[in-house]
């Protein structure tokens, strides 16, 4: 039984290889023909080009050239972007620790990460940092931010912090560590025996933080899961695998890959470790679901684990392995296909290119195919029932996000000024008495008419031309969105999308499919007994 969990779906083994080691093949002769025309153009430009030539930023450009005429998502990464690219499904980074916009100029708190210095010293939703090492901080850049906040463990940076609510501005002293990146963005018992996973990210300690998220909510009574993979990019094949592999008993093929070279041939099982494999479970996906999220919500449909529910997936089925440059740049170079467990293939046609591919994934025609005019290939589960190939993964039930809001509205909760967090994190500094029963608050709390003008004066104090027609037809949405602001500077993420899924119609369409999902696990446990 093989299972070698080596090559990542986004982020691949990093490997440092010579040209000279590559076998070129049956191809060379026309190979090296187009390379000689290659040295022949960077010779002439060298020489005649009418401005000295930034080479760095030319062969930049012919190297991205290059592998996008690949596919899709083959690709060349430069020196900055790798590094970054490399931390961000690394698990952990070394700095102060929050999450953060600019408003006002100044770096504002949306919330300090949990166990960073910075929550241990008390910053909290709402913070401004005025100034850094005695240095004015106002209109500074996302990229000063990083810098100058940033730095290698142990070290300090001084900082002067404006609150809501409090009259001067204060001092503190930080001493820089790591901090984590989470994948698992929240968890919750929504009801009595029902458990919600929000993971955004399959990362380095994905599999780790899903198996603390589980055991906590099953020492809450959870029976039935609602893990939620919806806008969820990918990241590692091994988290992936690994994650399936706590839900799915050993044996089972779990995800496979077809490539050219035997050695992209790989197939992947689940092995004994099934912790939490009785558990009726729903995955919730849409568009934004691509690459691992895809690997696990097919496993989960195939072998009939659980239901699928929401909209179609992105359909990035492609492997990527990556190789390290000596500049320490890298490229990604598709070497396989991925394959669900009953043979569907995840990736999506890419023939008309890749600008035609990226605005295919916006149009929403194939969530709402008519079944009986349906010709795309069918699979069967372990159990029999028919799923559809052709490219994503088609949930179950396919339920689209019931949100149309007006164009206007739209400006409104994406303009930079973050209008929505600026008015709650005041509010809630002001009513602080309301953070003492969280359950009280996500049940009881109504955004009154009051409070909504209360916002549109904030709005209408900034030059932004708020439309007030607009907000009126959404003002239901913009209201909810407010009290989950709210709820997140009272009791952090899950507070935020405890409120969130109350309106959120694919959620609450996933709680009514829940006996099936039961009926689904029941009937697998059976036929596996038998």
């Amino acid at each position: 039984m093989k299972r070698r969990i080596k090559v990542l779906v986004i982020t691949a083994l990093t490997l440092v290889v010579g040209f000279a080691s590559f076998n070129i093949g049956q191809s060379a002769p026309d190979l090296y023909s187009k390379l000689e025309v290659f040295n022949n153009m960077i010779q002439i430009m060298n020489r005649y080009y009418v401005d000295k030539v930034d080479w760095d930023k030319v062969m930049t450009g012919a190297y991205r050239g290059m592998m996008a005429e690949l596919d899709p998502h083959s690709v060349y990464i430069d020196k900055e972007r790798f590094k970054k690219s490399e931390e961000s499904f690394s698990g952990k980074f070394q700095g102060i620790g929050i999450e953060f916009d600019i408003l006002d100029g100044y770096i504002t708190v949306i919330a300090p990460i949990v166990g960073s210095p910075s929550e241990k010293l008390g910053l909290t939703t709402g913070d401004k940092i005025i100034s850094i090492d005695n240095e004015s901080a106002k209109n500074i850049t996302y990229k000063e931010v990083f810098s100058r906040l940033r730095g290698p463990k142990g070290s300090r940076v001084d900082v002067t912090i404006r609150r809501n609510g409090v009259k001067d501005d204060f001092d503190l002293t930080i001493i820089r560590d790591e901090i984590p990146i989470y994948s698992v963005l929240s968890s919750f018992m929504i009801n009595d025996e029902t458990g919600y996973i929000l993971l955004n990210r399959f990362s380095r300690t994905t599999s780790d933080e899903i198996e603390e998220a589980m055991q906590s909510l099953e020492a809450e009574g959870m029976k039935n899961l609602i893990l939620d993979l919806r806008s969820n990019a990918g990241g590692y094949l091994e988290e992936a695998v690994d994650v399936l592999d706590k839900f799915i008993e050993g044996g089972e093929v779990l995800v496979y890959t077809k490539g050219r070279v035997s050695s992209a041939n790989e197939e992947y099982y689940s092995t004994s470790k099934a912790t939490h494999d009785r558990h009726p479970l729903i995955v919730l996906v849409n568009r934004g679901s691509a690459s691992a999220s895809e690997i696990v919500a097919g496993a989960i449909q195939d072998l009939d684990r659980g239901l699928v529910v929401g909209e179609t997936t992105f359909g990035k089925g492609l492997v990527q392995r990556q190789w390290k440059m000596k500049d320490d740049s890298a490229i990604r170079v598709t070497i396989a296909r991925y394959y669900t467990p009953s043979g569907r293939l995840i990736q999506r046609p890419y023939d008309n290119g890749t600008e035609q591919y990226y605005k295919d994934i916006r149009d929403d025609a194939q969530n709402h195919v008519d079944p009986e005019k349906d010709d795309r290939p069918t699979f069967p589960t372990k159990s029999g029932r028919t799923v559809r190939g052709g490219g994503g993964i088609t949930p179950d039930l396919i339920v689209s996000l019931n949100i149309e809001l007006e164009q206007a509205t739209i400006k409104l909760l994406s303009e930079p000024d973050r209008f929505v967090f600026t008015y709650a994190s005041k509010y809630a500094s002001e009513n602080k008495q309301l953070s003492s029963d969280e359950n009280k608050f996500i049940e009881s709390f109504d955004l009154s008419d009051e409070m909504l003008l209360a916002f549109v004066s904030l709005v209408e104090e900034s030059e932004f031309e708020l439309d007030k027609d607009a907000l009126e037809k959404d003002k239901e949405y913009v209201k909810n969105l407010i009290k989950a602001e709210i709820a997140a500077a009272f009791f952090g993420r899950n507070g935020r999308f405890k409120v969130k899924i109350q309106k959120d119609n694919q959620v609450q369409k996933a709680l009514e499919l829940l006996p099936k999902a039961k009926d689904l696990a029941d009937a697998v446990l059976e036929l596996k007994e038998n």
